[in-house]
């Protein structure tokens, strides 16, 4: 676990003394959880068991564990979640770079259909994804880096060949899929306002980015996913982004340089039907100005 996240994480769970989360619930609530659902969202709880597991008792690192473990129980309840976004992680510009052409690869793979053809393979490929960033940001251990990295290839690999898809080739000065330096995306469990480890972590590093770059504001956009009605999801994206707002204002922006907008079931970030729970969509975007 990097400096960033340890403090980061430290600060923000201060800011929230009071709050009935804690380090470690769910990381325990993982350890016992059946999954449901799909075989991809069955097989996806067990690759982030496997990571959250690894983080919390092998390596101690809590922030990390928490983060996953949040992901697998959503993924337990049936729910797809999308692979990290590159954006939210600190990484050297050439692995970053990197990073977002593996993601770019296994996005368009998931959306021909990946999940739903070869779950396991896809779950596989998306928990190694995950796996490799989150070792890549720590980036003290090569040989846990590079296995997670050869995972997640060879499961691309038997995806590609099985679905008869053309490996897809990023040239390495492809845009990131998340501007690193200006926008940070925290994401909410269905129906909440809790900010788990990787919103904390998150919110932390758009404190850090905004002094290194000298941004006077913030804007803070709240969203919501279509699970609900369109007046409940208004009133819960503006809840969502004024939880965010504090958190900022608690961990050092200026009185008055946090703007607040909520838009509800509008700007989708993944478009569903009306009713479909989708965790992209369940967000607050964090825009330096």
């Amino acid at each position: 676990m990097t400096h960033r996240r340890f403090f980061g994480a430290l600060a923000a769970i201060v800011w929230l003394a009071g709050c009935a989360a804690y380090v470690g619930k769910d990381v325990e609530q993982l350890r016992g959880t059946a999954p449901s659902g799909s075989a991809f969202t069955r097989g996806l709880t067990e690759e982030y068991r496997e990571i959250a597991l690894f983080e919390a008792d092998e390596m101690h690192d809590w922030v990390d564990a928490e983060h996953f473990a949040g992901k697998g129980l959503i993924t337990a309840g049936g729910e797809v979640v999308l692979p990290e976004h590159v954006g939210n992680w600190r990484l050297p510009p050439e692995r970053a770079e990197e990073l977002s052409a593996a993601r770019q690869r296994l996005a368009g793979l998931l959306d021909l259909g990946a999940r739903e053809q070869l779950p396991q393979e896809a779950a596989r490929a998306q928990g190694r994804f995950d796996c490799w960033i989150e070792q890549q940001e720590e980036n003290h251990q090569p040989d846990h880096i590079a296995a997670c990295r050869d995972q997640f290839h060879a499961a691309l690999a038997r995806i590609e060949a099985a679905m008869g898809a053309e490996p897809v080739l990023v040239p390495a000065a492809a845009p990131l899929s998340t501007p690193a330096a200006h926008s940070f995306v925290v994401f909410f469990g269905l129906g909440s306002t809790r900010l788990d480890a990787g919103a904390l972590s998150t919110i932390e590093e758009a404190l850090r980015a905004a002094v290194a770059s000298g941004a006077t504001g913030f804007r803070v956009t709240g969203y919501a996913d279509r699970a609900g009605g369109p007046s409940a999801n208004a009133e819960l994206s503006e809840r969502r982004a004024q939880v965010v707002a504090r958190a900022l204002e608690s961990g050092g922006a200026a009185p008055g340089s946090v703007s607040v907008e909520a838009r509800g079931e509008t700007g989708l970030a993944v478009p569903t039907p009306d009713g479909v729970r989708e965790q992209a969509n369940r967000r607050v975007e964090i825009t330096l100005q």
